[in-house]
């Protein structure tokens, strides 16, 4: 697989920190596993893509451009109403176990929820999810922590939408990093009837914008895991090809190096 060198400029770390850890590296923090959404659609001049920008005050990533997501909770272990590919079908994709994926789907679809009001449900015979006022209740209640995504679902007669995930990458942060993610990259499309929104705590920003546009932006503002994703999609045909796949990936584990060109993170991109 090719290598490729991530610069590390703009909002980055002060370089004292690459130098300590080039110099004794330090055991790194046990990575918090997370779970992403890229929501894709079809635009007038291509595939474009829901992202947010993070608030500055936020510890991990200010001020960055990301797709919603976030850590699992202890509630995504819990038992969804389920259709689409099955837990054992993701764990096979995932190169996990059925339970661990079955937490990875659950929490994809939460924090998609939670961070931009879409819901990856539908009701079993298919169509709209359910009245807008009453999905903005559920989601406020679940970011309340009052209920979890399981009984919500089951609260307002839900499945779980899996075939309407994807899956396009799985990269672990780097191990001088204080905070460190374990993250699975899922895609997706919105379910008829319902609009993605910035009413998210964590963001100043939020709106559909073409790949291209964004990789345009100065340097600093996109961790490698997001560039990378980006220029992936920046070469999508359509938002249902980026969707279908869903097949197993390598994990991308980017090591710090010093190059002519300053330090970088080097990765070993699929």
């Amino acid at each position: 697989m090719p290598l490729r060198d991530f610069h590390m400029r703009g909002t980055d770390q002060p370089t004292e920190i690459f130098e300590r850890w080039s110099a004794n590296p330090w055991d790194p923090v046990a990575p918090k596993t997370a779970a992403t959404v890229i929501l894709v659609r079809d635009g007038a001049a291509g595939v474009e893509v829901f992202l947010q920008r993070r608030v500055g005050t936020m510890a991990f990533a200010p001020n960055r451009y990301v797709f919603p997501g976030g850590g699992l909770d202890a509630g995504d272990a819990d038992r969804l109403p389920w259709s689409g590919p099955s837990e054992v079908e993701w764990a096979q994709i995932l190169d996990t176990s059925p339970e661990r994926a079955h937490a990875l789907v659950a929490a994809a679809i939460r924090e998609l929820f939670e961070e931009a009001g879409v819901l990856l449900a539908t009701p079993p015979a298919g169509g709209a999810a359910t009245d807008p006022d009453v999905l903005g209740s559920a989601r406020r209640r679940l970011l309340d922590r009052r209920v979890t995504l399981a009984q919500i679902l089951t609260e307002l007669g839900l499945v779980a939408r899996t075939d309407l995930l994807g899956f396009l990458a799985h990269w672990l942060t780097p191990g001088f990093e204080p905070r460190r993610y374990d993250t699975y990259f899922f895609s997706a499309l919105v379910p008829p009837g319902q609009v993605a929104d910035a009413e998210t705590s964590e963001a100043e920003h939020a709106d559909w914008v073409l790949p291209s546009e964004v990789l345009a932006h100065p340097a600093g503002l996109l961790m490698p895991p997001t560039m990378a994703c980006l220029e992936r999609l920046a070469s999508a045909s359509c938002a249902e090809q980026v969707v279908a796949h869903r097949v197993t990936v390598p994990l991308v584990a980017p090591v710090l190096v010093r190059t002519p060109d300053g330090w970088a993170m080097r990765a070993e991109l699929p």
